[in-house]
């Protein structure tokens, strides 16, 4: 009898984390429940409520104690990154640094998180007395992540929250999720207050749950379609999210070419093309094509790319198989229609995606109209500035885009019209510094990450009249 109520127990899910590369399991968890995810929000509830009246002071602390047990870590976070995802061992150990950095700068953040006193008789019979706008913390922070950046895209939601006064309960991608489980432990044994900060695990079910749960706000990384789904679901809650581009870089005839191309290789090639501010569009001026072109291929023949474990590996894989397979269908979907010419690579080994160059891409080919999670750099040649800023505008998607060139006037008009929320000059796209707002327009997302401004987006104004 025993044995059969035991087989009619419901079965606990779990997620088996296996190395892209090799295939080797990396590691396994329990997918959390809806149940258990609104208990973990209830519980962040308790913790926030204790946390809200802490002082910079002490959130500052709370935060550098856990850089500084990341900083004792760090060798260890860089292989779970590695072996979970792909990205190359140089890759995680910089983005651990990175990570260190972003908690650092959030303390600091919290320190100064200032208001500001208006005083109510500007106008002619206006009464005389003075408004003090102050920040109140939100409440709890749902932080959902993606796979390729585990740690540091996580530090840039829950640094920014905790120095707001927040708690968070976060839930990492299911293709990456141990190096997130792993940061919780290190906040715990860092001496941070029970369930200020929690991870859940699980697939788009958890995310969903989570968006359900009585968060007070959510902060989501990941792509538009999954966005929108999570808005939906939270309802009225406030949402900050990132969703990717389809970013351009533009190279012009002044610019320093060899720079321009060392940018386009590690801004492109970068985790194996897997970010969301990637060159995915490389504009080039028909006066430096040829020129550009010919110092582009040389320097990808020299990438070394394969095993990420490996020191000298300059690029490791793609997330998984069918990721691979997607790009390899865009990439044939464009030559076959005739919208590109295949320079290099296209194929790969498993996971293993080789670096690609196409060029005379059509505007409408696929590699161009859809953001392409992989290596591959999709070549537009251009005469005309203006009308390749029109094009680009024309896009879904405005989240970053870089420009070389030294001329002035060029800058300007870059800068200005491009529809986009950033603009990088004699920079690629994905350049980021961790306390800079981040983030884009239409499909790319709403609000901003950078810890500056982030704390004060997971923030509430209180205004005091008197």
């Amino acid at each position: 009898m025993a044995q059969a109520q035991a087989a009619i127990l419901p079965k606990t899910e779990t997620i088996s984390v296996r190395n892209p590369f090799s295939g080797a399991p990396v590691g396994e968890l329990c997918v959390n429940t809806p149940v258990e995810i609104d208990a973990a929000v209830i519980n962040a509830k308790a913790a926030a409520r204790a946390f809200r009246f802490s002082t910079p002071a002490t959130r500052r602390a709370l935060l550098n104690a856990l850089a500084a047990e990341i900083a004792a870590d760090a060798e260890n976070l860089a292989r779970i990154v590695s072996s979970e995802m792909g990205k190359t061992i140089r890759e995680a150990r910089n983005e651990i640094r990175r990570a260190q950095n972003t908690l650092k700068l959030a303390g600091d953040a919290a320190t100064f998180l200032d208001g500001e006193a208006l005083h109510c008789a500007i106008v002619e019979g206006g009464a005389d007395r003075l408004a003090t706008v102050t920040y109140e913390p939100v409440g709890v922070v749902g932080a959902i992540t993606p796979f390729n950046y585990p740690v540091n895209l996580l530090c840039h939601k829950l640094g920014p929250a905790i120095a707001a006064g927040n708690a968070v309960v976060a839930k990492p991608s299911p293709k990456a999720p141990l190096a997130a489980n792993r940061l919780c432990e290190l906040a715990r044994k860092a001496g941070w207050p029970d369930d200020l900060f929690q991870v859940v695990n699980g697939g788009a079910e958890a995310a969903l749950a989570l968006a359900r749960a009585p968060i007070d706000l959510l902060s989501f990384t990941g792509g538009p379609a999954a966005g929108l789904a999570l808005k939906n679901t939270s309802g009225l809650v406030r949402c900050l999210m990132e969703l990717g581009g389809n970013d351009p870089l533009f190279v012009l005839p002044d610019a320093d070419l060899d720079r321009a191309v060392a940018t386009t290789i590690g801004h492109r090639f970068e985790i194996a093309g897997q970010s969301c501010a990637a060159v995915k569009k490389l504009y080039l001026h028909a006066d430096i094509e040829k020129a550009f072109t010919e110092k582009l291929m040389a320097a990808v023949d020299a990438i070394e790319f394969g095993d990420p474990s490996q020191e000298d590996t300059d690029m490791g894989t793609v997330i998984d198989l069918p990721a691979a397979r997607m790009v390899a269908e865009r990439i044939e979907a464009t030559v076959s229609a005739g919208k590109g010419r295949l320079l290099t690579g296209g194929n790969h080994d498993g996971t293993v995606f080789a670096p690609t160059v196409l060029a005379d891409v059509a505007a409408n080919a696929p590699v161009i109209t859809e953001e392409t999670f992989g290596p591959v750099i999709a070549i537009r040649r251009f005469t005309d500035a203006g009308a390749a800023i029109a094009e680009v505008n024309a896009g879904e998607y405005g989240l970053q885009a870089g420009v070389f060139t030294n001329d002035h006037a060029l800058v300007r008009m870059f800068s200005r019209n491009l529809a986009v929320g950033g603009v990088m000059i004699n920079e690629g796209p994905d350049f980021r510094a961790e306390h800079v707002p981040f983030g884009g327009i239409k499909r790319s997302g709403l609000g901003r990450e950078g810890v500056r401004v982030a704390i004060r987006e997971m923030s509430e104004q209180k205004v005091v009249i008197d």
